[in-house]
């Protein structure tokens, strides 16, 4: 396995073999690891079975980074690491340190920057928010992403450079239901949502738009076709929307600019608990719906970081070692997270999606 593998490919596009990249120590030992253990918050080590070790330094890191920053990083590996660093999923920069006797230096480099390289986000504590891309970027959301998550970590800080939690907490940010992030799934998630149909700009939806792709479009079917009359008589080719079927989803407007969807009262977050992926002491569940409606409240989102804070004490609280939030809602059941929480119960709450009555709860016989 190496670099030759690829040598007689037609084309170079496409990323390179990653095993080139490898530290040298992991490429010796690749697929004989020992075990590996966290040391402190933010620092672990990989045993191999050859006895050989690595050590793996994870600061935090944003998702959108200045070409400044990225060299910053750059020069950082290169004096400790030997150039070697990588990336989580959920966008925690790892320095890889083969060299014992530079862990240390490493970490006081670190240090002495501030808060700019925090060092933490392992086992029992509050890792990265994976998010998407929120205002900055995406066409359709209904929040801000960036905003929305520098605000909630900073205010959950302590969990992130500490593992004084029962569990790992994943938080995750999607700036609309289509859900870029990974809100199905995580302990906590900070979900976009439009609360009202999209405006149909008639002057203008007949020369910007295909009329039949944006019909097509359509999840649910709610828009058809329709001709309207302008206010100075001249009639259009256009499309109205059935409200009551519509979902607000943004399909439409990704087809068709003349169909915008993001609305300053209307658009909000919602707050969903419970979600995760591992299959440790029971099998993995998706995310339920904790806070029905969150206004936007840029700069900081006030109330968005009070909720998710309320969420996180609760849990700290009363969960037990090794419970992730999920189990111990399930173990604790949701009238008694409401009220540990001080979360308000609405009619939201009471699920009525016909097709999930076998695995969801929809009864309306709650305990209060």
């Amino acid at each position: 396995m190496g670099k030759y593998e690829y040598e007689d490919r037609l084309t170079d596009i496409g990323p390179p073999l990653y095993k080139d990249m490898l530290p040298p120590v992991i490429t010796k030992n690749f697929g004989q690891w020992k075990y590996h253990e966290i040391l402190e918050p933010g620092v672990l080590v990989h045993v191999a079975e050859s006895g050989d070790e690595i050590y793996t330094v994870r600061a935090g890191g944003c998702r959108i980074m200045s070409i400044e920053h990225i060299r910053e990083i750059c020069e950082i590996a290169d004096k400790y690491c030997d150039g070697h660093l990588r990336f989580t999923t959920r966008n925690n920069i790892e320095f890889l340190v083969s060299d014992k006797s530079k862990l240390e230096p490493l970490k006081k480099d670190l240090a002495s920057r501030g808060n700019k390289f925090p060092i933490g986000g392992t086992g029992a504590g509050v890792t990265n928010i994976v998010h998407t891309q929120g205002w900055l970027h995406c066409h359709t959301p209904a929040i801000d992403a960036s905003g929305i998550v520098k605000a909630v970590m900073d205010d959950l800080f302590e969990y992130f450079t500490s593992m004084k939690l029962p569990a790992q907490v994943r938080i995750s940010l999607a700036c609309c239901l289509n859900m870029c992030g990974a809100v199905h799934c995580s302990d906590i998630s900070i979900l976009g949502i439009h609360r009202k149909p999209p405006l149909i700009e008639h002057d203008r939806l007949d020369a910007v738009c295909e009329v039949p792709l944006a019909i097509a479009a359509c999840p649910t079917a709610a828009i058809k076709p329709k001709k309207v009359k302008l206010d100075d008589g001249k009639e259009v080719k256009s499309v109205e929307v059935n409200e009551p079927r519509c979902m607000f989803c943004g399909n439409c407007y990704t087809m068709c600019a003349a169909m915008p969807l993001a609305d300053a009262q209307g658009d909000g977050i919602a707050l969903w608990v419970g979600g995760k992926v591992s299959n440790s002491r029971t099998p993995p569940t998706f995310s339920k719906l904790a806070v029905p409606f969150i206004p936007n409240e840029p700069p900081r989102w006030p109330s968005t970081v009070k909720a998710i804070r309320k969420i996180v004490e609760a849990y700290a609280a009363g969960g037990k070692k090794y419970e992730r939030v999920g189990e111990w809602i399930a173990r604790i059941g949701w009238e008694r997270f409401f009220e540990v929480t001080g979360l308000e119960f609405k009619h939201q709450h009471i699920d009525d999606y016909r097709l999930a009555m076998t695995t969801w709860r929809t009864t309306t016989q709650f305990k209060f």
